[in-house]
C-alpha cells in the first residue's frame, strides 16, 4: 500500500533520512517514534508528496504520493499550516468536505470529530485542542485509505486524547490505514498495531510494542533497602546497565540479565524487600534502543579519529 525504498533525504550537510525502508499494509494501526530530528517530519512530508527523496522511492498505492492525494485517498493532519482565519469551525469543515473526491457529510465528521458543539465558532478563536481537532476533522473530511498524523494529541487534555483515539480505532476498524507519530508514548503502546523507531534519519526498529520492548533486552528491578547499600555494591552487581537511587533506601535497576542480577542482590546480603522484576516500558525501551545507536555511532567515530 505505501512503500519506501532506500529512501534517503539530506539538507545541506544534514541527512534528514538515511536508507530507508518499510511497508504499510492495508488496516493497520502505526506508530512512528523518534526523538526531535528524528526524520519523522521528513517521511511525512515524502510520503505526502511535499518534497522528492534525493535517492530510493515512494509509492502509494501502486502510483505516486501526489497521485494517491489527487485521487483523495489520503487524509493528513500536520503540525506545519495553520487554518483560514475569519471562517467559521462548520465553514472551514464543509470546504474540506466539498474539496475532498469522496467527500463526507459535514455534520457526520464534526461530530466524529468532536467539534459539533464549536461550529459557530472562529477557528482563529480555538484553544490548542480545538485547533487539533478541526485539524483531524479535516484530515477524515473525505473516504481515505490512509490517514497521517503528526503529534495528533498535542494540546489536547485528557479526555479529548481519550475521545480523539476511540474515532481513530474507528477509522482502522473500518479497514483504513493509520500512521501516526506521537511524543506521548503510552498512546504507542495501547493503540498502535506496530512501531517504527526512527533516529538521526535512520530505522532502527520495525516491529509491535511487545518486540520492541524484548529487543531492547533489558528489565527493570525495583526493591527497597533497609539501610543504603555500601557505595558501589550496587554498580558491581552482574547484569547492571543503569541505577537509580542507589544511595537511599529505594532501588530501581535496569538490568540485561536479571536472574543474575537478583542472584547477586541477596549473595552480597543486602536482603531487599518489595523486590519486583518488570519488562521496560515502551519509553525505556525506545530509549534503550536509542541510546545503544548512539553508543555506537560514537564508537564508531572514535575508531574512525584513530585511523
Amino acid at each position: 500500500m505505501a512503500v519506501f525504498d532506500g529512501v534517503s533525504k539530506s539538507f545541506g550537510k544534514v541527512r534528514a533520512v538515511q536508507d530507508l525502508g518499510f511497508e504499510l499494509t492495508a488496516g493497520e494501526t502505526v506508530a512512528l517514534l523518534g526523538p526531535n530530528g528524528a526524520g519523522k517530519s521528513t517521511s511525512f512530508d515524502l510520503l505526502l508528496g511535499l518534497r522528492d527523496p534525493d535517492r530510493g522511492s515512494v509509492s502509494l498505492f501502486g502510483g505516486t504520493p501526489r497521485q494517491a492525494i489527487t485521487d483523495g485517498r489520503v487524509g493528513a493532519m500536520l503540525q506545519s499550516g495553520g487554518l483560514m482565519p475569519e471562517v467559521t469551525v462548520r465553514e472551514m469543515v464543509a470546504l474540506g468536505c466539498d474539496l475532498h473526491p469522496r467527500g463526507h457529510r459535514v455534520d457526520e465528521i464534526m461530530k466524529r470529530a468532536g467539534i459539533d458543539d464549536i461550529g459557530d465558532r472562529k477557528v482563529d478563536r480555538l484553544s490548542g485542542g480545538q485547533t487539533q481537532r478541526v485539524r483531524f476533522a479535516l484530515a477524515i473530511a473525505g473516504d481515505n485509505d490512509l490517514v497521517v498524523l503528526d503529534e495528533p494529541t498535542t494540546g489536547m487534555d485528557v479526555t479529548s486524547r481519550q475521545s480523539f483515539w476511540t474515532s481513530m480505532k474507528e477509522q482502522a476498524e473500518a479497514g483504513r490505514t493509520v500512521l501516526f507519530a506521537t511524543h506521548y508514548l503510552e498512546e504507542a503502546d495501547s493503540v498502535a498495531d506496530r512501531v517504527l523507531v526512527l533516529h538521526k534519519g535512520r530505522l532502527l526498529a520495525d516491529g509491535t510494542a511487545a518486540e520492541i520492548k524484548a529487543r531492547a533486552g533489558l528489565r527493570r528491578i525495583s526493591f527497597d533497602l533497609a539501610e543504603p547499600a555500601a557505595p558501589g555494591a550496587l554498580e558491581q552487581l552482574p547484569g547492571v546497565v543503569s541505577l537509580d537511587g542507589g544511595a537511599g533506601h529505594t532501588v530501581r535497576i535496569r538490568s540485561n540479565d536479571a536472574d543474575a542480577t537478583v542472584a547477586a542482590i541477596y549473595r552480597a546480603g543486602l536482603y531487599p524487600r518489595g523486590l519486583e522484576v518488570t519488562g521496560l516500558g515502551l519509553e525505556q525501551a525506545f530509549l534503550a534502543i536509542t541510546d545503544e545507536a548512539d553508543e555506537a555511532d560514537a564508537r564508531s567515530s572514535t575508531n574512525e579519529g584513530e585511523r
